[in-house]
């Protein structure tokens, strides 16, 4: 058995990440978009595939880039606060309060969308997702650019998300633009919230939490129409999979030749009988683990083996988003086997 931990921990500067990405290759970068074309480019969550978000022509390359379905809508990335009132109207205070709070970071809020923002950013919806990176990078790409940039995650639609520009690579081979910031730091996307006069509503689970948000609003009670449910990106049932089936320890009861499979660990038990073991955690870290997901899922696509087993995680804090990403991952490898007719394999469900 061959034992990878691929740990990381958040140790790289902002000094040191922009000595990377130097201050001409991000000019470079900042011209393309203002030209229409895509530019990859790290945040503190994932890669993202930018355009400008008010060049329709320019989005619509994102879409075919990424084979990425035109109901999915895109998030818009700012570098300040000043832009807000070009992509939505009527500022709710409360929007304030919480980008005092989140911003920049892995916090994308849901606002009614204004006249200027291109409908197929919001894939027709009248509501448009924003957020400010945390990474300066991403920060300075959209200062020089001087425009608000559209971009959902730098992959293929519906597969790994990418936390590394050679992850982006592997899967986005037209993207000529890759600013290389080395490996995110945060590891999976922003939480999504939209707002209702009582509270906050989650629509996508991430790295922000319940409990951080609660700190400065409360969560509502009221129920969301359809249509506002479908007003974030990474909803579908099915979602971050890898090319190789991939399972959830627990949830499937079927035989299976471990010799053949990659294990995907948190709790650092000794597994015995798989072929590869990636470890999230070396001390059950649930930030460390969001932080190494991704690259740990990439690394076992690209394994000589046959699958993959996730063990569960636990479901509390940013848990509750890590085991989101693997129940997508998960969720055609599960149907798959309800097909052939293994009755006990419900791997789509939910552990626990």
């Amino acid at each position: 058995m061959l034992r990878c931990s691929g740990l990381k921990k958040n140790t790289v500067s902002l000094q040191k990440l922009l000595l990377m990405v130097n201050e001409l290759e991000i000019k470079k970068a900042a011209r393309i978009i203002q030209q229409g074309g895509l530019v990859a480019f790290p945040t503190e969550t994932v890669y993202g595939l930018g355009a400008d978000a008010f060049n329709p022509q320019a989005v619509a390359r994102i879409f075919e880039v990424k084979e990425r379905p035109s109901f999915d809508p895109l998030i818009v990335h700012v570098a300040s606060m000043d832009t807000l009132p070009l992509l939505t109207e009527n500022i709710d205070k409360r929007v304030y309060e919480l980008a005092d709070k989140f911003w920049p970071g892995p916090l994308t809020i849901v606002l009614p969308k204004s006249k200027h923002v291109p409908d197929i950013v919001t894939s027709g919806l009248p509501t448009v997702g924003i957020r400010m990176p945390d990474h300066p990078v991403a920060l300075e790409l959209i200062r020089y650019a001087g425009c608000p940039i559209a971009a959902p995650s730098a992959n293929k639609f519906g597969k790994i998300s990418p936390t590394s520009a050679c992850h982006v690579r592997k899967q986005l081979t037209e993207v000529t633009c890759v600013l290389d910031g080395g490996n995110t730091s945060i590891g999976i996307e922003s939480t999504v919230i939209t707002l209702n006069p009582d509270g906050f509503v989650i629509l996508r689970q991430g790295y922000i939490t319940k409990n951080d948000l609660e700190a400065i609003l409360p969560q509502s009670e009221q129920e969301l129409s359809k249509e506002i449910k479908l007003a974030s990106p990474g909803l579908l049932k099915s979602h971050y999979s890898p090319d190789k089936p991939f399972f959830i320890s627990g949830n499937c009861d079927f035989p299976f030749d471990k010799s053949k499979a990659g294990f995907l660990s948190f709790s650092l038990k000794d597994v015995k009988g798989y072929k590869i073991v990636e470890y999230l955690s070396d001390n059950s870290d649930l930030k460390q683990a969001a932080v190494n997901l991704f690259g740990a899922m990439h690394r076992l696509e690209d394994a000589e083996i046959d699958f993959i087993v996730a063990e569960p995680l636990p479901e509390h804090g940013i848990g509750i988003a890590i085991m989101d990403r693997l129940n997508k991952a998960a969720y055609k490898s599960g149907r798959l086997m309800t097909m052939i007719g293994s009755e006990k394999s419900d791997c789509t469900k939910k552990h626990g």
